[in-house]
């Protein structure tokens, strides 16, 4: 399952949790990585894990609600990487509010990081794809789209949104040789999960075995798995699809 190497592979979202793990498995099967990242610090630190791989990476500070910091990101990738084959759109954000408290504000910030960021990621790269006639785009939904989330209304949305993205995409491209799929991750453990652990009076490992059929909770490597075999060459006849990586959680 090895990315032709030379390709370059943009992972946002790229300096934690499930992005980290994206971009090291992505450069583990050969690509050049750009990180995006609001987070530059964390960035460095998984850019200098990857350069000894052997592989070129390039870290850069990203907003990707704001066109013009994708655009003059996806510049500097081409003048220092080259064209970009792959584009996994990993940043956003899941706060959680009750529904009658959303504000306008709220639902606006998370629409314009996790929908509105997954659209200008994607138009500002697909030409290098266009032009390649070959290109991956994944992006990160979530399970709360596929079963609902209490008190994530606006997170939920996103993500809805971000699934039918990739199928009315996936139709467009599918006959360019791009592949446009999506991973919805469930309870994976990062930051953001740990963060919230004492909610659960038996701890993850009880809630895993009274929800999760494979019995545990989820690793940012389960995720960077399906990612790296999406945007591998095995991948080609896939597209529009929806890889559940949740352990049985949510079944389809």
């Amino acid at each position: 399952m090895t990315i032709t190497t030379g390709r370059v592979a943009i992972v946002t979202g790229g300096a934690i949790g499930l992005g980290a793990a994206i971009a090291r498995f992505l450069a583990r099967d050969g690509a050049d990585i750009a990180i995006w990242d609001r987070n530059i610090e964390p960035a460095e630190a998984v850019a200098s894990e990857i350069r000894a791989m052997g592989r070129r990476v390039l870290v850069s500070q990203v907003d990707v609600s704001q066109r013009a910091s994708v655009e003059a990101a996806a510049q500097a990738v081409r003048a220092q990487l080259g064209p970009v084959s792959i584009l996994v759109n990993n940043a956003g954000v899941s706060p959680e509010k009750d529904f009658v408290e959303i504000t306008e504000e709220d639902w606006d910030r998370v629409m314009d990081i996790n929908l509105k960021g997954t659209f200008f990621c994607t138009q500002a790269v697909i030409p290098d794809m266009i032009d390649a006639r070959w290109g991956r785009v994944i992006n990160i939904s979530s399970s709360s789209a596929q079963t609902g989330a209490r008190r994530m209304v606006h997170y939920a949305a996103t993500k809805g949104g971000v699934i039918a993205f990739t199928k009315a995409l996936a139709q467009e491209l599918g006959a360019l040789g791009i592949t446009v799929n999506n991973v919805p991750p469930s309870f994976v453990y990062t930051d953001g999960l740990k963060s919230v652990e004492n909610r659960f009076p038996d701890g993850l490992a009880g809630y895993a075995k009274q929800n999760i059929p494979v019995n545990r909770v989820g690793q940012p490597e389960d995720i960077a798995n399906a990612v790296a075999f999406l945007a591998s060459e095995a991948s080609g006849y896939i597209t529009g699809h929806t890889l559940s990586v949740n352990g049985g959680r949510y079944m389809s």
